[in-house]
């Protein structure tokens, strides 16, 4: 042990967030930004599922029809995601939202963050999951998707089509979403740094960094 080298605080930050949220996918790019620039803080990343859109079906709805329920129509939706796209680029975030053409439920999705996590890879399937939905227009509630996409971080897609087959974690899932809302978190990304300050958005780095700050003075 080097003396001279002080300890790392160490913090836990809760992502309370959806996969087929694009400002979740833009918010949590902007969240390990602010953590590559802060070395000196190691940071357990916990991902709280949130479902967006809970009465969608399980098979999802074809695009348009998903538009029109939420935005009215495809107009007021393709102003909105040009901005994202925009927003994106500066992140390194290909938003593609014109391969999208299904809107997938994010159940099972969810369910696979929670998988992938007791294999140590939870931060990597977000990440898949994320660029698959959004930069390939991946159908993530199809269960050979979700194990193709497994199985680029080394899931065995077997065990992801039992586990998916099997309705494991479902109700963790529900549970875990219902907690939010009684949390008054009524929108997403939402970050918990220490279990006790919250920000919501997909907030600049530096406004991270600074909350991350309050919550090592506090600590």
């Amino acid at each position: 042990m080097n003396l001279l080298v002080p300890p790392r605080a160490r913090l836990q930050v809760e992502v309370v967030f959806d996969l087929v949220c694009p400002w979740c996918y833009l918010g949590t790019r902007r969240l390990r930004r602010a953590l590559r620039a802060r070395p000196d803080v190691l940071v357990d990343i916990l991902w709280r599922p949130f479902l967006l859109n809970p009465d969608i079906p399980s098979a999802g709805l074809p695009r348009q029809e998903f538009l029109t329920r939420k935005f009215g129509g495809e107009e007021r939706a393709r102003r909105l995601y040009a901005t994202i796209a925009e927003l994106g680029q500066a992140e390194g975030v290909p938003f593609r939202f014109d391969r999208i053409r299904r809107m997938p439920s994010s159940l099972d999705a969810h369910r696979m963050v929670r998988f992938a996590t007791r294999e140590g890879l939870g931060d990597a399937m977000v990440d898949v999951l994320f660029h698959g939905h959004f930069a390939e227009g991946a159908d993530i509630s199809h269960g050979e998707t979700l194990s193709q996409l497994g199985a680029r971080i080394g899931l065995d897609p077997l065990a992801v089509r039992r586990f998916l087959d099997s309705g494991a974690d479902t109700d963790q899932v529900h549970a875990e979403n219902l907690r939010a809302h009684r949390l008054g978190i009524n929108g997403v990304p939402c970050f918990v740094i220490a279990g006790q300050h919250a920000i919501a958005g997909a907030q600049e780095p530096e406004v991270l960094e600074r909350l991350l700050d309050v919550a090592l003075v506090e600590a």
